[in-house]
């Protein structure tokens, strides 16, 4: 399938970017491609602010058979990357004097006020560094149940209480272990400290302000026919990424609405939101300009600075996915990870999604990175998203 780049109106040398690493970029995804690693790859680029690489290749779902191609506004999944989100809405409300960073979660979630939760503070939560069950998959146990695992099979109670059921995993501020669980709670104490459910506070406090116009929270129940309209608009632009993709978004431009899941109240906090490269190009813009975009204040300077300073100590450590024990650099929301592999500035932030996606925001150079790379089978391939920013950082004069 031939790529498709949007003419942008800024071209890469006029924003002091070397043109002809672009073809080694679009050759490196193509590779991927003709591998059978990746079905699709789609990339937005931007330097102060101005876009100058708006460019899709590959076929638009995971079947061979599909002969419909990507396009740069294709709407996709951003996995993780929501939780960019989530920390500047908890940021927000900190600049707002709703809650504070070093504040108690049971002091807003009362099922978190005992023994052993009452020690886990939002910035806790924020680092991953809570001391809650992380992520399946995150260490090596095949008898490991996770507190998703526990909400299902504990349907007839709170899911809040059901998924604090599992326990600590360790004591909190003292490691560093990647918890999704952690994120959806955060989502709970945005709902509970502002009066307003998290998807509707992020829409109205970052999305709309922002104007990212293809980004939203999927909704899976639309109370009214604007709703479901929307929704059926969206879905028929989305990306595929697997079978259960497509039944469920095929089922949304039906018009079918969603069977009810235990799920169903849980914040998707956590890695739920739905955008397109162009849009999360934006969104990191405005992270880089420090709270603003277009003269609409979003964050205030301070309250950017915080969330995205280093917020790990030396001594806190990661075993996660085989990392060994080494020191994790992390802020508070924002992952700031650098070793031999990072050609980024010493104070560049960003995060990943699972399936693959990344948003990488460098102060430095003043540029921005986001794309998309589904990776087949779902396995994940450490050159869709490291090899990747290698290649778009060589190409800063």
């Amino acid at each position: 399938m031939k790529m498709i780049a949007v003419k942008t109106v800024y071209t890469p040398e006029e924003v002091g970017y070397d043109s002809s690493r672009l073809d080694v970029l679009n050759r490196h995804f193509q590779r991927m491609l003709d591998a059978d690693e990746i079905h699709s790859a789609n990339y937005c680029l931007s330097r102060d602010g101005k876009i100058f690489a708006d460019t899709a290749m590959g076929r638009l779902s995971y079947s061979k058979e599909d002969t419909r191609e990507l396009r740069p506004d294709t709407i996709q999944w951003i996995a993780s990357i929501t939780k960019l989100f989530t920390a500047t809405a908890i940021f927000k409300l900190a600049e707002d004097g709703i809650l504070r960073l070093n504040q108690p979660a049971g002091e807003i979630l009362p099922e978190m006020s005992v023994p052993p939760f009452n020690t886990i503070t939002i910035a806790h939560l924020l680092s991953h560094t809570s001391g809650l069950n992380p992520d399946p998959g995150c260490f090596d146990n095949k008898y490991f149940k996770s507190p998703w695992s526990y909400i299902e099979g504990m349907r007839d109670i709170p899911w809040l209480e059901a998924g604090l059921s599992v326990g600590m995993h360790t004591k909190s501020g003292t490691e560093w272990a990647y918890s999704s669980f952690g994120y959806v709670i955060l989502g709970e104490i945005i709902s509970r400290a502002s009066g307003v459910n998290v998807h509707e506070y992020i829409a109205k406090q970052i999305i709309e302000p922002c104007a990212l116009s293809d980004t939203f929270f999927p909704d899976d129940h639309p109370k009214t026919d604007a709703a479901r309209e929307r929704m059926i608009a969206f879905a028929r632009r989305m990306n595929f990424r697997n079978a259960r993709d497509e039944k469920e978004i095929l089922a949304a431009i039906e018009g079918k609405e969603q069977p009810p899941s235990c799920f169903d109240e849980i914040p998707g906090s956590s890695g739920a939101i739905q955008s397109t490269a162009k849009d999360m190009n934006r969104f990191g813009t405005m992270l880089l300009n420090q709270g603003t975009i277009d003269g609409q204040r979003i964050l205030g300077r301070r309250a950017y600075l915080r969330m995205t300073e280093m917020y790990t100590t030396p001594d806190i450590r990661d075993w996660c996915w085989g990392a060994g024990g080494i020191s994790r650099q992390y802020a508070l929301g924002p992952d700031r990870r650098r070793n031999a592999d990072s050609l980024y500035g010493q104070n560049t932030f960003f995060h990943e999604g699972a399936g693959g996606c990344s948003l990488i925001i460098d102060p430095e150079e003043r540029l921005v990175a986001a794309w998309f790379v589904p990776f087949t089978n779902g396995v994940w391939r450490a050159q869709g998203l490291y090899n990747a920013a290698a290649i778009m950082w060589s190409g800063l004069r």
